[in-house]
């Protein structure tokens, strides 16, 4: 039982962080070590966190099918036109993510990075700081507002700067939101094409994880493993339909404050157990 409400609560801190650009890795690592998996469920603990990222993906495209795959494009010439360019500007902006990830995690340096626990801290601030002025830094006359507008260079461009989100506390979406307004994205447009740029590529990401897992889980595993697929994708639905209203009457600057807080009680903690 213990380890159900443990799934439920690790599912709920995925559904909410992965699409704000707070950094969701560090808040499941953080919670981990709070929630205390122990020995027994290490190995599962990684496996489950893997796993639960799809089930946000699935929210995604849940919320996002009338754009994805419309219901006439296969009888709409036009329609399909625009649905396959949208899905090749998905493509053009998770292919450098592809190689660079995949060349970080064969050097080592994804693995590097994450033992230490200093550098998510002031990746957290950093962000954080860069939500507080990025709108004011770089505004523009005739932003970008619909996915037709974007051209596949600017999504070539926003998933190299995605490619940030190897250092832990960047947060993939902070960076492709930050990306995406620096390069003239409208707000609105900026968090729909991070979401629809979250799919390709934290589903190869999962995917690659999950090749190199090999462990047998427990009934009890598989029971927790359900409970927090069905938390995360129910949370992750209800926070994509909820941040999208937000963003079109709000700016980011509450999440930057709300990194730089995160970054520095992480900083203290860190300090604090030496």
């Amino acid at each position: 039982m213990e380890l159900l409400w443990k799934a439920a609560l690790q599912g709920v801190v995925q559904g909410i962080a992965e699409f704000l650009p707070v950094s969701s890795t560090s808040h499941l690592l953080l919670l981990g070590e709070l929630l205390d998996f122990g020995q027994e469920h290490k190995d599962f603990f990684y496996f489950f966190n893997i796993v639960i990222q799809f089930a946000s993906m699935l929210a995604v495209v849940i919320y996002f099918r009338k754009i994805l795959i419309p219901f006439d494009m296969f009888r709409d010439r036009e329609l399909r036109g625009r649905t396959f360019l949208l899905w090749g500007k998905m493509l053009v902006g998770v292919f450098p993510i592809l190689v660079i990830g995949a060349a970080a995690a064969k050097l080592g340096w994804v693995d590097w990075l994450q033992s230490r626990p200093m550098v998510m801290a002031a990746a957290l601030f950093a962000g954080g700081l860069l939500l507080l002025k990025i709108e004011s830094w770089c505004r523009h006359e005739n932003p970008v507002q619909d996915i037709a507008g974007l051209s596949c260079r600017i999504a070539f461009l926003i998933g190299l700067i995605q490619c940030l989100a190897i250092v832990p506390g960047t947060s993939r979406s902070a960076a492709t939101i930050i990306g995406a307004l620096a390069l003239g994205l409208a707000r609105p447009l900026a968090a729909e094409y991070s979401f629809l740029l979250a799919i390709p590529t934290v589903t190869a990401a999962s995917a690659y994880s999950m090749l190199k897992f090999h462990s047998h889980l427990t009934t009890q595993e598989w029971y927790a493993l359900g409970v927090g697929f069905l938390v995360t994708f129910l949370v992750s639905l209800g926070m994509v339909s909820w941040l999208m209203r937000f963003i079109r009457q709000h700016t980011f600057q509450v999440f930057g404050w709300y990194r730089m807080a995160l970054a520095v009680v992480v900083a203290l903690s860190i300090l604090l157990s030496r």
